[in-house]
């Protein structure tokens, strides 16, 4: 088998997952490379068709959400079990989410890949790999291989990288299947919810349908037929359907891998967690997979932290995906058409309405309430840090413009001199400011203002100061 070159890092899959973990390893100067089946960013299917306010602040954070904003559109698309959920109260820059298919996503993503030169090896996929003490053996599908020191599969719920590493992918099989399709049609039909899912507007004059088919075990690709008989089946005609963009199908099979790490081999996006797409939140915590996990390892590559930091990749990001595993179940529960599901779904809706459980749910869905487990203390602590509009010797400010590079940040509120950062000096950014602005959390609400925050390069804060540097050391030592 002829070794093509080796890499630090090699990213199984390109999908907005690995582009995005590529991009973070990149900023911190890690060798990388992606290994991606397709020749281009052509999708079989829609997939995703929006973000959530939090996967918004993470490209906010990195300097490069206006370029996502000018070809998406900003609107409320949280929702639960089809109850809207308005977020416009919450305290973000970026109170809605973005209407924009995955693939305007992949290529905007992409150019942002090649301005910072990462590699992307198209047209092969990984099929398998061997680990040792040092490295990982990566065989690609046209019979070579790659040298890696560490492999990330971002390679889907079919993942060949999970199944190779021999990783449980435990949960619950399917018990619906939809077809989902954009056609031309003769007739145009009555847009709204039905038969599971619904008819409405796509792109280019062309109608969106998606249905739940009863063939639930079919394995092979559905046809224009399909989607006539399933026209049928909801509305006794098949309005002439023709000249399909494309066609495909999904299922509620909900899975997650048991561990999100073995050994030299770590898993992010759909190969790590797989759930049905209501509430579109499949790409949104694979991207928040990615930020969380691109740090750390490139901390341990570059022998700046010990190997167990990636310990608390799995432990951050498995709860958070798991809580979202849940929630898509309890959707598809409530999501039924007959007439006691539709009288739960109205009382539901009625509590939705009310402002804590709207905010409680609505800050879940959207991904603004994540809180990693870093111990007791401040409320700020492991969860986001708000964008606020600092005040400096150097002008005004802001927070995430501070997170461009992906550098960890000690902004200290008191007085100049009072911190220390020796044990990272060469990569903590010490910014002496004062804020313009309250202190509020989504869901939480108004908190007390600390002395000093310390910020992961993911936007996470990792230490908050009492107008002391208690704790400060440790947390440079093993947080950033």
């Amino acid at each position: 088998m002829t070794r093509l070159a080796e890499h630090a890092v090699v990213i199984a899959g390109g999908g907005p997952t690995g582009m995005m973990l590529a991009a973070e390893l990149t900023l911190a100067e890690i060798d990388v490379l992606v290994v991606e089946r397709r020749a281009n960013f052509e999708l079989e299917s829609a997939r995703s068709r929006g973000l959530h306010a939090r996967t918004i602040e993470v490209l906010d954070q990195r300097g490069i959400v206006d370029r996502f904003l000018a070809e998406g559109k900003a609107t409320q698309v949280q929702a639960f079990a089809g109850v809207p959920l308005d977020i416009s109260d919450f305290p973000t820059r970026h109170p809605y989410g973005m209407a924009l298919l995955q693939s305007r996503f992949e290529r905007i993503l992409a150019g942002w890949l090649d301005e910072l030169g990462v590699p992307i090896l198209r047209e092969r996929e990984v099929t398998g790999f061997t680990q040792d003490d040092s490295g990982v053996d990566v065989a690609l599908s046209d019979g070579t291989s790659l040298r890696a020191q560490y492999l990330v599969g971002c390679d889907g719920g079919r993942s060949a990288v999970r199944k190779a590493a021999g990783i449980d992918f435990a949960g619950w099989d399917p018990t619906t299947r939809w077809i989902i399709a954009e056609v031309q049609m003769e007739e145009v039909p009555e847009f709204g919810l039905r038969g599971g899912g619904g008819i409405g507007p796509a792109e280019d004059g062309r109608v969106g349908v998606t249905l739940i088919v009863p063939d639930l075990d079919r394995t092979d690709e559905p046809t224009l037929q399909d989607v006539r008989d399933a026209l049928i089946r909801v509305d006794g005609k098949d309005y002439g359907v023709h000249s399909p963009h494309w066609i495909s199908s999904f299922t509620d099979m909900t899975r997650q891998a048991v561990a999100y790490r073995r050994g030299r081999v770590l898993l992010a996006g759909d190969a790590a967690h797989v759930h049905a797409p209501v509430g579109g939140q499949g790409l949104n915590i694979g991207v928040q997979d990615a930020v969380n996990l691109g740090w750390k390892l490139a901390q341990v590559v570059n022998g700046r932290s010990p190997v167990s930091l990636l310990d608390t990749y799995h432990a951050e990001r498995h709860p958070v995906a798991a809580r979202v595993l849940q929630t898509t179940m309890a959707q598809r529960a409530v999501s039924a058409n007959d007439e006691r599901t539709v009288a739960l779904r109205g009382i539901l809706a009625e509590l939705l309405r009310m402002d804590e459980p709207r905010k409680r749910i609505a800050g879940m869905m959207s991904g603004l309430d994540i809180h990693y487990d870093l111990g007791e203390g401040h409320p700020l602590l492991g969860r986001r840090m708000p964008d606020l509009d600092l005040v400096t010797a150097n002008g005004p400010l802001r927070v995430f413009t501070l997170l461009h590079h992906a550098r960890p940040v000690l902004i200290n509120f008191g007085e100049p001199g009072g911190l220390d950062i020796t044990p990272r000096a060469d990569r903590v950014q010490l910014i002496n400011a004062t804020d313009a602005g309250a202190w509020e959390l989504p869901v939480l609400g108004a908190v007390t203002a600390p002395t000093a925050v310390l910020i992961r390069p993911d936007g996470y804060v990792a230490w908050v100061g009492d107008g002391t540097d208690t704790g400060l050391r440790e947390a440079l030592r093993t947080g950033c």
